[in-house]
């Protein structure tokens, strides 16, 4: 019906069946649609409209759209939809997303959505609601299918499709055992390949990769993304079964995650996106910058400090900038290779040498390159040899400072539990046209009688 309508062709269909009051093929035409679509559909209508459009949804298409839209919208559609509709729509929720939404609600509305709800599902949200926030236990959900080993094959298939509707993830069965402890794990591809009266024991994975309910969200993610998984199950603190975390809370994880490390990185603070006001993004910048801009005065102080030098030979002045923002580029480079690195490897002491080691190379590679560069530019221009070996070798020398400030750095801070973005590109270039400035004015200063 829909495959070859575009989304604006049909965006104008389904506001034609709202106007038409035409439920049925409004339905129809839903049932193509993926949630992620239906979100995009309800928030480019035309208010006056969205009433109606929600009206039409039946609850469980109403659940999706809930976990597809923002925080604001959210709140926008629960207050259309009031507190007894909107309570059936919640129970329909993942566990994960209703939680992380509650905690936006005022502690009165929240116990009010929460009442109305099936006992058994408020319950589940509480308890995860107890978890601190950004753990396993705080993105996980309890909706998965568990067995036991003495199940046949055929058994564990048969409650496979009894559950596979409630369950939000159907790739593995988890096995537990009289206590709810995690014992084994089958994959759906196992039940395929296995014989309908073979006994679960015989094909379960026993070595079972877990998390605990406090593991911090990063570790889920890394771990999941390491050994390939579509879903991780999360055990208390007895190794009791108690949730699963799936692969579209791990992708979340990753992506809010890179997005934190981007506003450490850029020294932007908290979050700030398309729609942030602009006091408010000038409030979340200015902490750092104005830490940066009275570390940046120490640069202005070393230059005041060589004013001779800089009076007697005027050229070297032309070259500052130059030598400064090199250094600052190279640690920013260092930084982001650093940065990334830490979050998929293992750090060790081996790890650790060998990256030192590997990034001072490059340091001294590029600036190699470079200040050869610049030495004969600086000839060239100034017909001064000297000059140009002074350029050159402050460039060197710098180049490898900034590179290996960016490399250790960020190592240090993570030896000190300190999050390592947190050395920011500004901070690191800001620190390295200290040292760059201090290189050159001291080479310089050494040279002067043979520079004038």
């Amino acid at each position: 019906m829909i495959k070859d309508m575009t989304p604006a062709e049909i965006s104008l269909y389904i506001i034609k069946t709202l106007k038409e009051n035409k439920k049925s093929e409004f339905e129809l035409m839903l049932d193509e649609l993926q949630p992620y679509d239906v979100a995009k559909i309800y928030k480019e209508l035309p208010e006056k409209h969205k009433g109606r459009f929600l009206l039409f949804l039946k609850f469980d298409v109403l659940a999706d759209l809930m976990e597809e839209l923002d925080k604001e919208d959210q709140l926008g559609l629960l207050n259309i939809l009031g507190i007894e509709k909107s309570s059936k729509v919640l129970d329909l929720m993942d566990n994960d997303d209703l939680a992380l939404l509650l905690n936006e609600l005022s502690p009165e509305k929240k116990d009010s959505l929460l009442s109305g709800m099936k006992i058994e599902e408020s319950n589940a949200v509480k308890d995860i609601m107890n978890y601190p926030p950004e753990t396993a236990g705080r993105i996980m959900t309890n909706r998965f299918v568990w067995i036991r080993d003495y199940f046949t094959v055929r058994e564990a298939v048969d409650k496979f499709k009894i559950f596979a509707e409630f369950a939000e993830s159907i790739n593995y069965l988890y096995v537990i055992d009289e206590a709810r402890k995690l014992v084994g794990v089958v994959s759906y591809r196992d039940l395929l390949l296995a014989e309908p009266e073979e006994k679960i024991g015989t094909i379960m994975y026993e070595r079972v990769i877990s998390v605990s309910v406090t593991t911090d969200q990063e570790v889920v993610a890394r771990t999941a993304e390491r050994y390939d998984f579509l879903a991780i199950p999360v055990v208390d603190e007895d190794d009791v079964l108690v949730g699963i975390v799936t692969v579209d809370d791990i992708i979340d994880v990753f992506i809010k995650e890179a997005n934190e490390d981007i506003e450490k990185l850029s020294a932007s603070g908290k979050a700030i996106d398309f729609e942030t006001k602009t006091l408010v993004a000038a409030a979340r910048r200015l902490p750092w910058l104005i830490l940066l801009l009275f570390i940046g005065l120490i640069s202005g102080r070393i230059i005041s400090g060589f004013e001779d030098t800089l009076q007697q030979v005027v050229a070297l002045a032309f070259f500052m900038p130059m030598i400064a923002g090199m250094t600052g580029n190279t640690g920013t480079q260092s930084l982001a290779v650093v940065v990334r690195g830490l979050i998929s490897n293992d750090i060790n002491k081996r790890v650790v040498t060998r990256l030192i080691t590997r990034e001072l190379g490059v340091g001294i590679t590029i600036g190699i390159t470079c200040a050869v560069l610049i030495a004969i530019i600086a000839y060239i221009w100034q017909g001064n040899l000297i000059l140009g070996a002074v350029v050159g070798c402050s460039l060197f020398f710098t180049l490898i400072i900034g590179t290996l400030a960016g490399t250790i750095i960020p190592l240090i801070l993570y030896r000190l539990k300190i999050d390592p973005a947190v050395a920011s590109g500004p901070l690191i270039t800001t620190l390295n046209d200290i040292f760059s400035l201090l290189t050159y004015f001291g080479i310089a200063t050494m040279f002067l009688k043979h520079l004038m």
